[in-house]
């Protein structure tokens, strides 16, 4: 089957031709007629598998011309990086249609969204916040929307962002197309989604939290930071296939503190990335690393969803993700679009939980590798991996009366005068020379 059997104009046949794609994925081939038929659709495929066109070729195939300046698609996405990356793909695919769409995020100027929207567009792509802020400007007016998309949807519907989009959807008509893609689908998502639509379809490729067939994974157990970055150089310098590498870790400090430790050996070959990072920074570390300009990245979870990095060789995850679904969109950042891609695992003992529920979500296990011989083990931590609860013993924070000894140096003068405040009654007393007795004022 190729794209010109589907129900397909003659403009977005253009576009798919311009773009070098004719033959539909599993997931693609799939959702397009019960979309087109108006039902609502919760898309499950592996990541890499084509999802975003899953939902735009029927979408603009469905649009049509309105002059109104009101938009009639809106598109949800967790992330800045995503959201750039979807309206690559709308004005790819809307190249000879007479199609606007706006991107919106959170960190940049909202006048400048303001402006774009009251020029009028036919599809807004954005991440919850900003949309939301939007909306009670009164710039963003949903009353033509006849369709909403949420891409990762169940990162879309954790704690982070439910609040965000529940009040989105009320500002939305009743009457529209809801459309739900992700590569997992947690059974709470989908008891979320119920509130959402009466009924939906759920069309699944493969189920939910499959790795991909092409995608080699393998664990290396090490135990602390120090180990693990002499690991990853290690590794680094010994396999020049290691050409195009995502590393993943836990948090912003330890991406900071990675990052610190391997620029000393690397140079200019690396970038970092992480949500405390200004717009501009991510933007241009993404395209760095999209041409090839950085050998390697470190970032946190928020380029795991949905970002289409090109030929990506290696995902390493440093830290291993606590939330199983969060490793399966991590290691889909390579071996995308039928292209082979290697995962690599630092697993320690205290992650070897995060591990055992990972293995039990896929139905496999990762299979373990012997460290190499030359690899240097360090006994030391660094301070982000202090347990939670300790203190270090310090004498300004204690509570209660503090040790103290006597003065290094002899008080000045007028720190040794002692307190000679006399009250009023003895001094009257020492005046008159007998006792002193107020008088009533009653």
């Amino acid at each position: 089957m190729t794209f010109h059997d589907f129900n397909l104009n003659k403009s977005l046949l253009n576009a798919l031709d311009d773009i070098g794609v004719s033959e539909p994925t599993a997931i693609q081939q799939k959702v397009f007629s019960p979309i087109m038929s108006g039902a609502d659709v919760v898309g499950v495929a592996q990541t890499g598998t084509g999802k975003t066109y899953a939902f735009l070729l029927p979408s603009l195939r469905l649009w049509k011309f309105s002059k109104s300046p009101a938009p009639q698609i809106l598109i949800m996405v967790p992330t800045r990086e995503l959201v750039a990356q979807v309206v690559e793909e709308v004005n790819k695919l809307s190249a000879y249609l007479t199609f606007q769409t706006v991107g919106v995020y959170g960190g940049t100027n909202i006048k400048t969204h303001i402006t774009a929207l009251e020029k009028g567009c036919d599809c807004v792509v954005g991440t919850p916040g900003r949309l939301l802020d939007l909306m009670l400007k009164g710039a963003l007016k949903t009353k033509h929307l006849k369709r909403l998309i949420i891409d990762e949807v169940d990162e879309m519907l954790n704690l982070g962002f439910r609040t965000q989009l529940n009040n989105i959807i009320q500002y939305l008509p009743v009457k529209r197309q809801n459309l739900m893609f992700s590569a997992t689908m947690p059974e709470d998502v989908e008891q979320i989604i119920n509130s959402y639509t009466d009924f939906y379809q759920k069309i699944e490729t493969a189920p939910s939290g499959a790795p991909l067939e092409n995608i080699t994974q393998y664990a290396y157990q090490v135990q602390n930071f120090n180990t693990k970055a002499n690991l990853l150089e290690l590794l680094l310098n010994s396999d020049s296939d290691m050409s195009k590498v995502l590393v993943f870790v836990s948090t912003k400090k330890m991406a900071d503190a990675l990052y610190q430790r391997m620029q000393q050996s690397f140079d200019n070959n690396l970038g970092v990335i992480h949500s405390s990072k200004s717009q501009n920074n991510r933007f241009n570390t993404v395209n760095e690393f999209q041409n090839g300009s950085y050998r390697f990245i470190i970032a946190t979870d928020v380029i795991a969803r949905g970002l289409d990095v090109s030929q990506v060789t290696h995902v390493v995850n440093f830290d291993m993700s606590p939330v199983s679904e969060g490793y399966i969109h991590r290691i889909g950042r390579t071996g995308r679009a039928e292209k082979k891609g290697i995962a690599i695992s630092f697993i320690s003992d205290i992650e070897l939980p995060y591990q055992k529920q990972i293995e039990t979500l896929m139905g496999i296990e990762i299979p373990s590798k012997e460290t190499p011989e030359d690899l240097i083990v360090s006994d030391e931590l660094i301070p982000l991996e202090v347990p939670d609860g300790y203190v270090p013993f310090n004498y300004h924070k204690m509570k209660g009366p503090k040790v103290t000894g006597d003065a290094f140096h002899e008080k000045i003068d007028k720190n040794k005068k002692e307190n000679n405040k006399v009250h009023y009654e003895t001094k009257m007393q020492k005046k008159y020379k007998k006792q002193y007795r107020p008088k009533d004022r009653r």
